[in-house]
């Protein structure tokens, strides 16, 4: 009730300028005093996909005066950032779902393209798309 509270004081035309919020939860003692999964990726090998992520697009934006995906205008959103039709489908009824803004649109289409450059795709999928809705949470949580 009192992070409602909180995130209601917040508009949400401010809401729709931050690319990503979710909501963290607290970590149990046991698992900060403990070892780290067995499966987690570890911090080297994250590092590196990010290296290789920010060489990708310096490389896409190399002739555009930007060098994130970030920075992109709504132009190079439309040239960078196609979806397929399926993808498409699922952001228009996550939008008409979630309420969500035409910029809003704009950031989720900009996270998918981070999200596909981490996983070294050329090609923005569905599975990226979903991601990036996901990454909407206060969207979803608090205004929907």
């Amino acid at each position: 009730m009192q992070i409602q509270r909180y995130v209601g004081r917040i508009s949400g035309p401010l809401l729709d300028r931050i690319d990503i919020h979710i909501d963290v939860p607290a970590v149990k003692f046991r698992e900060l005093a403990g070892n780290t999964a067995p499966d987690a990726e570890d911090s080297t090998a994250i590092r590196q996909r990010v290296i290789r992520a920010r060489q990708r697009q310096r490389q896409r934006f190399g002739n555009e005066g930007i060098f994130s995906n970030a920075a992109m205008t709504p132009r190079l959103i439309r040239t960078y950032c196609r979806i397929d039709t399926d993808s498409e489908a699922m952001l228009e009824r996550a939008m008409t779902r979630l309420g969500l803004s035409a910029r809003a649109y704009d950031r989720i289409l900009k996270v998918s393209r981070t999200i596909a450059d981490l996983a070294d795709s050329d090609e923005i999928e569905s599975d990226h798309v979903s991601e990036a809705v996901h990454y909407r949470s206060l969207d979803r949580t608090y205004w929907a």
